[in-house]
């Protein structure tokens, strides 16, 4: 009897718990039997286990970052290799032993030892979830039952490359107004540190009462030299408020409410979540995974709790008989059109094709907010910027102003 760690969701709660079983397929059918539905289910690894090749230690104590990239090269190389009639087994010797990034190189090799001892590939990927997720997962699983791997590694390839470009479309939106933020606070900390007490030492000589922006200005410098403590403070504890509320599903769940009512990012926010969910489940569906399981699955990958629940509970209305398109309306996240294409491809028995037109649309419309969302906070900013220094010089030029009026 082997023993797997799994994740469930029971009356709202998420638990972690272990479950023995013969294999993971075995595991999983008992929790069922249970009603307990696993969101993510591995064998539980010993935790030092090492293989040697050669003399040489297989798994080495040096961790390298597994990128996106090199996730993308393995799994295109993969799809030509299997297209081309190499044995998975040296397949993924060859990929394992060839690639630059050496710990992926290592979980690579690891995958085809354990296909060496009677295995299926999908469930050796599932002892590595933090390279490999429910999704890579899944859809290995459907290729290797139907004898498409290489097809099922292509999609999958395209699908991660173009999840990555939606990703570095919004990350390119913030560089801007993050190189303005960050010139601000350095501009503003600059002047309250070293600029203004010069200031305060010619008005305090002077004896007169200063007027109340100058009073204003003086206080916060006097702050940032004297307190800085407390800005620091005061940041950080709400960052650690913020990141303990999001922790938590209630707040996560009304933060990322909130998120998706914001006025400018909002409706960026709703697009990229509607995007992610319609590429993952076409490519799910196409694939050959069914629709309660493709559901699950970007349901836990949707990045987003309000998304999240929504599909959820169209999950259970479709259990309940329902289509997929009416429960998702109730959601309110989905907009009309998304809804109405849904609903045609369901009826048309085309809704794997259906969902990758509204994914590649609604990729476009990414491209066009993130270029209206740029274009629209970059004057903000400067404006911004430029009012936070006016208010400065001004306020240290008004006593100036005051005496030069006495005399």
């Amino acid at each position: 009897m082997l023993s797997f760690q799994y994740k469930a969701r029971i009356k709202g709660k998420i638990i972690h718990d272990e479950i023995l079983a013969e294999d993971r397929k075995s595991a999983i059918a008992s929790l069922k039997q249970d009603k307990i539905r696993p969101i993510n289910i591995a064998e539980k690894r010993k935790k030092k286990e090492f293989s040697f090749n050669n003399g040489k230690p297989l798994f080495s104590s040096g961790k390298q970052k597994i990128t996106e990239k090199d996730i993308v090269v393995f799994t295109r190389t993969f799809s030509t290799m299997i297209d081309a009639g190499l044995p998975l087994v040296q397949c993924l010797k060859i990929l394992g032993e060839q690639t630059e990034n050496r710990t992926f190189g290592e979980i690579i090799l690891s995958v085809k030892q354990d296909i060496e001892t009677g295995e299926n590939i999908s469930d050796s990927l599932r002892k590595h979830p933090k390279v490999f997720n429910s999704l890579y997962c899944n859809l290995f699983e459907a290729g290797e039952a139907a004898g498409i791997l290489d097809t099922i590694a292509r999609r999958l390839a395209e699908h991660i490359e173009k999840a990555a470009s939606l990703k570095k479309k919004v990350k390119s939106a913030m560089v801007y107004p993050a190189c303005i933020l960050s010139v601000a606070v350095g501009v503003i900390s600059f002047l309250m540190i070293f600029v203004i007490p010069a200031f305060t030492t010619m008005f305090s000589s002077g004896g007169a009462e200063l007027p109340g922006p100058t009073a204003i200005v003086m206080a916060v410098s006097d702050m940032f030299r004297t307190k800085w403590y407390y800005i620091v403070g005061t940041a950080y504890a709400i960052y650690l408020v913020f990141s303990r509320l999001y922790a938590t599903e209630r707040g996560r769940a009304v933060i990322d409410g909130y998120a998706l009512k914001l006025p400018v990012a909002g409706p960026l926010i709703r697009k990229v979540s509607i995007a992610k969910f319609s590429r993952t489940l076409g490519t799910l569906l196409a694939s050959g995974v069914v629709l309660l399981e493709g559901l699950e699955i970007c349901a836990r990958t949707s990045g987003n709790k309000t998304v999240e629940s929504t599909v959820l509970d169209t999950m259970e209305a479709i259990k309940g008989g329902e289509t997929i398109a009416a429960p998702l309306a109730r959601g309110k996240v989905f907009p009309p059109m998304v809804i109405q294409m849904i609903d045609v491809g369901e009826n048309s028995g085309s809704l794997d094709s259906m969902l990758a037109k509204i994914a590649d649309f609604y990729d476009e419309e990414v491209d066009t907010a993130v270029t209206g969302l740029t274009a629209l906070l970059e004057p903000a900013l400067m404006v911004f910027l430029g009012l936070v220094v006016g208010f400065i010089v001004v306020a240290m030029y008004l006593p100036i102003f005051q005496m030069g009026s006495a005399v």
